[in-house]
């Protein structure tokens, strides 16, 4: 059985074929009563536009590139804030009418990938989600000319609009937190020095030691359970008079916990720990975990709202977190 044609359509709706292709194609110079004729001649019979022609007309193909610059191992199995994002940031492009298309960018084979793919208009705009500060990626693609948004404050000079939680102002909170718990000894774990999201929390924390007049106490991590876990056996080595930790991600938070466990430390009455996402490990931890909760969902309605957008924006948008106050302290 042959596919209805646009000129089946046309002569069933007693249309011009360029008029159906109008319909189709979603223009808005088109009298109601006609798109009217002309759906109701689609859906007699059966009509399905050919997206391949669509995109030909249009220049569009409804496609958003959401571009990961982490390996494979750390998106799909070690870190569920990435699968919290994904599964996000899709939603929001679904109910858009958009795809996304998932590159991981974590070699420079990936970045040739994703700029060659971007480069060749299969996409109508690209979201960056955990930019590193020597990344080039994000220069490359800004030679495209196609829309991009950054997921979280971008490292780099470029002008990229973005959307981000106040990571400084929940690092503080949870800090502020600590110390009003009467903690004298208040460490942190911080993230990769390289990336916005832990200077940020860095800068939350000192912050707040700042403000009341304690000495940091700062230890090196890279957002995994296993950073975190080193991270705070070096601090115990280090000070053993350490009473609380706020540590910048809630896996290295659970690495912490461990260590402490192994170490006889009990938390929170020896060692009060804070983390940051609110992932959900983070409830069922031993004890749970208190943590900043950041908005996941709200972050990737703000980006693909702001990607869309018939004018591009410029300035950024920073979402408030909150802090979870659960038994670890």
């Amino acid at each position: 059985m042959r596919r209805p044609t646009l000129e089946a359509v046309a002569a069933l709706a007693g249309v011009s074929r360029a008029t159906v292709s109008r319909v189709v194609n979603g223009a808005a110079n088109v009298k109601p009563d006609v798109r009217t004729a002309v759906m109701r001649a689609v859906d007699e019979l059966g009509y399905i536009p050919n997206s391949a022609a669509r995109s030909l007309v249009t220049r569009r193909t409804d496609s958003i590139a959401l571009v990961v610059s982490e390996p494979p191992s750390r998106v799909f199995s070690d870190d569920p804030f990435f699968s919290a994002v994904i599964r996000a940031v899709s939603q929001e492009l679904e109910a858009a009418d958009r795809q996304v298309i998932l590159m991981l960018a974590s070699s420079p084979a990936g970045h040739a990938r994703v700029e060659r793919y971007v480069a060749g208009g299969h996409v109508d705009g690209v979201i960056l989600l955990s930019m590193h500060g020597a990344d080039p990626l994000p220069a490359a693609l800004g030679r495209s000319r196609v829309p991009m948004i950054s997921h979280g404050r971008p490292v780099s000079s470029l002008p990229v609009p973005y959307c981000d939680c106040d990571n400084e102002g929940g690092a503080r909170t949870a800090v502020e937190h600590l110390i009003g718990l009467g903690r004298r000894r208040v460490a942190t774990i911080a993230g990769p020095p390289d990336m916005t999201a832990a200077q940020d929390r860095l800068a939350g924390y000192r912050a707040a030691l700042t403000a009341a007049n304690r000495r940091p106490l700062v230890a090196p991590g890279d957002f995994t359970r296993e950073s975190g876990a080193n991270a705070m056996r070096n601090l115990l080595a280090d000070d053993p008079e350490v009473d609380a930790v706020f540590a910048a991600s809630d896996l290295m938070a659970l690495g912490a916990l461990g260590a402490l466990r192994a170490a006889g430390r009990r938390v929170p009455e020896d060692v009060a720990v804070a983390g940051f996402d609110d992932i959900e490990l983070a409830r069922f931890s031993e004890p749970p975990l208190t943590t900043v909760r950041q908005p996941v969902a709200e972050v990737a309605a703000c980006i693909v709202t702001m990607l869309l957008a018939a004018e591009p924006p410029t300035a950024p948008v920073i979402l408030p977190t909150e802090l979870v106050v659960r038994a670890s302290a």
